[in-house]
């Protein structure tokens, strides 16, 4: 029996294996990209294709960690300096995105006659968008350091911090969650910050002591060790205060990247994010409930277009409305259009709570899972359709004296 089992294990590793290694090359090659390739490949093998995997689900929480691991090492190169630097990008630029899609994206379900709270829960969920898509776009386009690309990163950061109060909002909106003491609200807020603030001042104080201790040991393998330990550490803390696991890593990638270990950390996560991060894409692609998409299909086509549409339009007005030129306005609509995996937390604590049923949950996470699906085609289409820009030369210093 044991023999059986490990048997069967083993099969759906090598079949997770070969679907990457045989879809993701061919995208590629076809110029349809890595994600689409992890995400097809994930369908096809899922509990709704060939049924290699019947739960797709805790492939998923595994899976999160390559999200974790890519937020950590975008935290290594982005100092504290830098951060602060970017303090107006996240709170306002960010802020607003989300303030103005959000009401969007109700005002598209109050159109569909749903109640206000299914409306609002179903499009402030969506309106999160996947920073696991996004930073793996912006990495094959080399543009995470570029101004529009930091930018992108600040919203993203943003919308990891809403995550919390979201979770509050959805307490509160369900039956009898008026009920909930502004007490226990705020306790919860007052943990997230306090689990930052603890991050903030181990990682200040304990974390170069330590792999400086590390190093002195010369156990390469050790030094990869404790990198993980700081990752998962960061990222779990996060979990428990009730924030994102992401962003504890990101946290933590901050305060050691004035490191003399910087470098290192980097090289020992690297394999380990590029793994987990495909594992992530073929997970979401399984969690796609082709029977529910065949059932409701025009519901979820018309809302798929419709929460993309008007999600991409209200980033473009805040783009526009805080000086972005057109291109790179059109871009980030683009590239920022879909949902995004915390749409699937909110969901599920919806349904727990009874804002949503089962049905609605499954239905909501499809027209997320399409979204994410059909943003690499969106690219692509904009890629063909719109002419190139001229290199910018944003952030580009003139030399005085110099006229054309």
């Amino acid at each position: 029996m044991a023999a059986e089992a490990s048997g069967s294990d083993l099969v759906q590793v090598v079949a997770l294996l070969a679907a990457g290694v045989i879809a993701v090359p061919i995208f590629k090659r076809i110029g349809l990209g890595s994600i689409l390739g992890y995400l097809a490949a994930g369908v096809v093998i899922g509990p709704f294709g060939l049924r290699i995997f019947s739960e797709s689900e805790a492939i998923l929480h595994v899976a999160e960690l390559g999200v974790v691991m890519f937020l950590f090492i975008i935290g290594l190169e982005m100092q504290p300096s830098r951060l602060w630097g970017l303090r107006r990008e996240i709170f306002g630029l960010g802020a607003l995105q989300v303030g103005v899609c959000a009401v969007l994206l109700t005002l598209v379900g109050l159109a569909g006659g749903f109640p206000i709270a299914q409306s609002f829960v179903a499009g402030a969920a969506f309106v999160l968008t996947s920073t696991a898509i996004v930073m793996q776009l912006l990495e094959e386009r080399g543009e995470i350091a570029a101004p529009k690309g930091q930018r992108i990163v600040s919203i993203l950061l943003l919308e990891d911090l809403m995550i919390v109060p979201l979770l509050a909002l959805v307490a509160f909106l369900a039956p009898g969650g008026a009920e909930t003491s502004l007490s226990e609200r705020l306790t919860e807020v007052g943990i997230g910050i306090a689990a930052i603030v603890g991050l903030v001042v181990a990682g200040r104080y304990l974390l170069n002591p330590l792999f400086r201790i590390l190093a002195d040991a010369r156990a390469r393998e050790v030094m990869t060790a404790a990198a993980l330990l700081v990752v998962l550490g960061s990222a779990l803390a996060m979990q428990l205060s009730g924030l994102s696991m992401a962003m504890g890593a990101f946290l933590a990638g901050v305060l050691l990247s004035e490191s003399t270990f910087r470098h290192q950390l980097e090289a020992d996560i690297e394999p380990f994010r590029g793994i987990l991060l495909g594992l992530f894409f073929l997970a979401v692609g399984m969690s796609l409930d082709l029977g529910v998409v065949a059932q409701n299909w025009r519901l979820v086509a018309i809302y798929v277009v419709a929460y993309m549409v008007m999600k991409g339009l209200g980033i473009y007005l805040v783009a526009r409305m805080l000086k972005s030129g057109h291109r790179e306005a059109l871009e980030r609509a683009v590239v920022m259009a879909q949902g995004g995996e915390f749409a699937f937390v909110l969901y599920s604590s919806a349904a727990v709570v009874g804002i949503i049923d089962g049905q609605a949950n499954s239905t909501l996470t499809a027209i997320v899972i399409i979204s994410m699906v059909l943003t690499p085609v969106a690219i692509l289409a904009l890629r063909y359709l719109t002419p190139r820009d001229e290199q910018s030369l944003e952030g580009v210093d003139i030399a005085d004296g110099l006229t054309g």
